[in-house]
């Protein structure tokens, strides 16, 4: 299997861990102070990473001007994007933000063609839709009638944070810094920024002994680890070619909902997953098709 994919499905698993650790991450903690201690923990597993590869003193010898693109990047990916979709959350209905959320892969995909110059082929692009059709099914149970726009105002805001995600990926792609001085940067950059904007909104609160299980898993893994396999996934892999993918995240989530929070299982949810993967192998399909067509030209007598 291409490695790209495989990458991006061990974030796909850790994403789709996101509802459920957030549900109970935030039992006494509001949206700042969560997004705060959850950056800490990531700054504090990449520092560890450097410590034990002894390559911290890398962070040292890192250019001023690669310092401040990875602090642009650390900011619009592992802080902004998720204050704009926190404030989503919680002012508009879950159901709603979350359309709009994954919107990301789709944008992605129209970046990588601006920025990266990367081909959309037709099964890219009908991948992406059955993608985009497989999470509306499953967060929509089916009954699209319940769907309703009302909240233009902060859809739009939640729309921005998708397209500030799905730039942070594109541009990621183009740094060739090493992943885990990358990251720690970048959490160095959310973890500042989460800080300052905890005291202006909110106030610095230290979490409860049942709220670190969940912002430990959060930051080593759901978001710590996530983004290794994420930064990988792109620099070996098309950035539209990985997208549609990400879509199986939602699907996936419910799964874990159901399991971990005994929530309904719905006919929806099943027809939306078919969607999805049908997506993933119509794209990973062509991939490989391309694959083989280019080894067997390479192999060919001259």
């Amino acid at each position: 299997m291409n490695k790209s994919i495989v990458y991006v499905l061990v974030c796909v698993f850790l994403w789709a861990l996101i509802p459920a650790v957030s549900k109970l991450g935030q039992n006494g903690l509001d949206n700042h102070q969560f997004l705060f201690w959850s950056s800490l923990s990531s700054l504090l597993f990449f520092l560890g990473i450097g410590i034990y590869k002894k390559n911290i003193a890398h962070l040292y010898k890192i250019s001023k001007n690669k310092w401040l693109k990875a602090i642009s990047l650390g900011f619009l990916g592992t802080y902004l994007y998720y204050v704009l979709l926190y404030f989503g959350y919680a002012n508009a209905p879950g159901m709603e933000v979350l359309i709009v959320q994954y919107s990301w892969p789709i944008l992605v995909a129209v970046l990588s063609l601006l920025i990266l110059r990367e081909k959309l082929t037709t099964p890219k692009v009908i991948s992406i839709l059955l993608g985009f059709l497989g999470v509306f099914m499953v967060l929509t149970k089916g009954n699209f009638s319940q769907l309703k726009f009302e909240n233009l105002t902060i859809d739009l805001i939640v729309f921005f944070g998708a397209f500030v995600f799905a730039l942070f990926s594109v541009l990621s792609k183009k740094n060739e810094m090493n992943d885990i001085s990358l990251l720690t940067i970048y959490f160095l950059t959310a973890s500042v920024a989460s800080f300052i904007s905890m005291n202006i909104f909110s106030e610095f609160k230290t979490p409860g002994l049942n709220t670190i299980t969940p912002i430990v898993i959060n930051g080593f893994f759901v978001n710590g680890l996530s983004y290794i396999f994420w930064i990988k996934a792109l620099k070996i892999g098309e950035a539209s070619f990985i997208a549609p993918f990400v879509f199986l995240t939602p699907v996936l989530s419910s799964i874990f909902l159901i399991v971990i929070f005994n929530e309904p299982f719905y006919t929806a949810y099943l027809i939306g997953m078919s969607c999805v993967i049908l997506g993933g192998l119509l794209n990973a399909r062509k991939a490989k098709k391309n694959a083989l067509y280019h080894n067997v030209k390479i192999n060919q007598p001259k």
